[in-house]
């Protein structure tokens, strides 16, 4: 069981969350992380320990990952799809009206006057002064 739980831990660690984390949506990311995490203790709680002999650690740390119900293994990894999709689904979406400050035409992010490229995909960009006509 022990080192059941670390493999999903280790697979959750590195799936649940982490796209969120590299879109600095910090609550997300940890909300998909605890979603995945408990909902994985849960189905094991209740489809693969009440079948187990023994509860010592020794028997459940011998637990293989192939063993696992399909009942445990795939509410699992549709919650990790479902984490990559919402990540994702943020990556791709139009950014929000900033107001006042200037976005990047090319991914959107907000973006500083003093630079003359986005900070963030490195598109280099030509500032036109508001209140400038095109046609003058």
């Amino acid at each position: 069981m022990i080192a059941t739980l670390v493999a999903v831990l280790g697979a959750t660690v590195g799936i649940a969350g982490v796209g969120h984390l590299y879109l600095r949506r910090w609550r997300r990311a940890v909300a998909w992380f605890v979603i995945v995490v408990g909902a994985t203790v849960a189905l094991l709680a209740v489809f693969v320990l009440p079948g187990m002999s023994g509860t010592d650690p020794t028997s459940v740390a011998a637990l293989e990952p192939a063993s696992l119900p399909s009942i445990v293994v795939w509410p699992v990894f549709t919650l990790l799809l479902l984490s990559t999709l919402d990540a994702n689904r943020l990556a791709t979406a139009a950014p929000a009206a900033a107001g006042d400050k200037p976005a990047c035409p090319s991914c959107g992010k907000e973006l500083d006057r003093e630079l003359g490229f986005c900070p963030w995909c490195t598109a280099e960009l030509e500032w036109v002064e508001p209140g400038a006509d095109a046609d003058e």
